[in-house]
């Protein structure tokens, strides 16, 4: 068995985490592929090092003496170091570093040096190999990443059955220039070094044991999930239940790569699993009809009126395209006869809410066009969902019992989700009643 394990910020924020990352590769053999993202906060005063880097580009930009930033920067690594009894020479590569900021400041290889450095300490602390991300993560100038030329790099630079720590976030242009991805791309990383290696598994180690079935913020101590569809999983991240970079999804997907979202800190928590296909576990241990519950505020209802648009083709067509020509993404569309609404994010429509009605009612005339804003939107999503009967009027009737009144109410012809909006001040109390009842409420029995 190969497994490639990525480790978050968190995960390396400073030496007492390094030794807890020893351990967890130190346990298990088949863990022989590394990704580290650069060192995290080790407190909420504390800054991640990649956000320190981001100043340091700015100030040299305007300017403005860097120094003071990037001493900070220099001291969380000489600590590492020192704690450690690392023998890696930082005078040299921070000397090198600031040479290349004050002469030709490239944005992309300043922000990229925390992982880099990170991945340095952390090779010399496992007795891994260290592989530069430039040397194997090969990007295309369209900025996508090219798995066929990673591989071929990959496997002239990694030594047989030898441990190897790769840092996470960036790779290189085929003209040899560092390329950085979105925030969060050492997710990335990982996954697509699982995906060219065939891994077994994807271990993505961070601050949680895996995904919650609700937001501890409204639920005290939610219940973890143990396994979830990548199906699954897409429903609740859209609305808002992010641990894993969405784009990490892609690469292990498609050669059915599970993803185990494990914690640093709790190592014997087997955390989630994400799978293509649960079928088989959910044999042995059936889940719940809910598999989790998440929702963001905040959102603006349009419904428009028209008599007979029904039967008008492209009439929905036209609608939309009006949205389009502003640049706003469409949330929800639930459609009655004659009647047709358009979710958006408030945010999205704050500057151009009122050309956008202008336009409908110049070009539909409506019978009648109204705007109803502080929405919530409440997913709850659940691939056993499908095995029980009448769960949309379950979730009706608990709604009704906790007088929480609906506006919109959308389920995905697949049965894997459904979708309810509700004012945005009985946004929590909807949740907590969904959490009670086919939650809580099941496990006790």
């Amino acid at each position: 068995m190969i497994k490639v394990v990525k480790f978050g910020g968190s995960s390396v924020a400073n030496s007492t985490q390094f030794r807890k990352v020893k351990n967890i590769i130190d346990s298990d053999e088949s863990r022989k592929f590394i990704v580290t993202s650069a060192c995290g906060k080790e407190s909420h005063e504390d800054h991640k090092i990649t956000d320190l880097l981001y100043l340091c580009e700015a100030h040299v930009r305007y300017g403005v003496s860097h120094e003071p930033v990037f001493d900070l920067i220099k001291n969380k690594y000489y600590g590492i170091k020192e704690d450690l009894g690392l023998t890696i020479d930082l005078d040299r590569e921070f000397e090198m570093i600031e040479k290349q900021m004050l002469r030709d400041l490239n944005t992309d290889f300043l922000v990229s040096r925390g992982e880099y450095l990170t991945a340095r300490c952390l090779a010399e602390y496992l007795g891994a190999d260290f592989v530069d991300a430039a040397e194997v993560i090969a990007f295309r100038y369209d900025g996508s990443v090219d798995t066929e030329r990673t591989k071929e790099m990959l496997q002239r630079k990694v030594r047989k059955d030898h441990k190897v720590v790769i840092p996470g976030f960036y790779g290189a242009l085929p003209n040899g220039v560092i390329k950085v991805m979105t925030r969060g791309g050492s997710d990335i990383t990982g996954s697509v070094l699982a995906n060219v290696i065939d891994a077994d598994i994807y271990e993505n180690w961070t601050d949680v044991s895996g995904f919650l079935v609700a937001d501890p913020r409204i639920i005290d101590n939610p219940m973890r999930i143990p396994r979830i569809t990548y199906s699954e999983l897409r429903g609740m991240s859209y609305m808002g239940a992010n641990v894993l970079h969405d784009d990490a999804v892609f690469p292990v997907r498609s050669k059915n790569i599970p993803i185990n979202i494990r914690n640093t800190n709790d190592p014997d928590n087997p955390g989630t699993v994400i799978m293509n296909d649960c079928s088989e576990p959910d044999k042995v241990e059936p889940p719940h009809a809910v598999t989790g519950i998440t929702g963001r505020k905040d959102y603006t209802v349009i419904t428009l009126v028209k008599s007979h648009s029904s039967a008008e083709v492209g009439f929905l067509r036209r609608i939309l395209s009006i949205f389009e020509e502003y640049h706003v993404s469409i949330e929800s569309v639930p459609i009655t006869v004659d009647t047709f609404s358009i979710i958006v994010q408030t945010k999205a429509v704050d500057q151009c809410l009122y050309e956008i009605v202008g336009r409908l009612k110049k070009e539909f005339q409506p019978d009648d066009l109204k705007i109803e804003d502080h929405l919530a939107l409440v997913a709850v999503v659940g691939r056993g969902m499908k095995q029980v009967p009448g769960m949309s009027g379950r979730f009706l009737s608990e709604f009704g019992r906790n007088h929480i009144n609906i506006k919109i109410i959308n389920q995905s012809s697949d049965e894997l989700s459904i979708v309810v909006g509700v004012e945005n001040r009985d946004f929590e109390k909807a949740i907590r009643c969904i959490y009670d009842k086919f939650i809580a409420e099941e496990n006790k029995r």
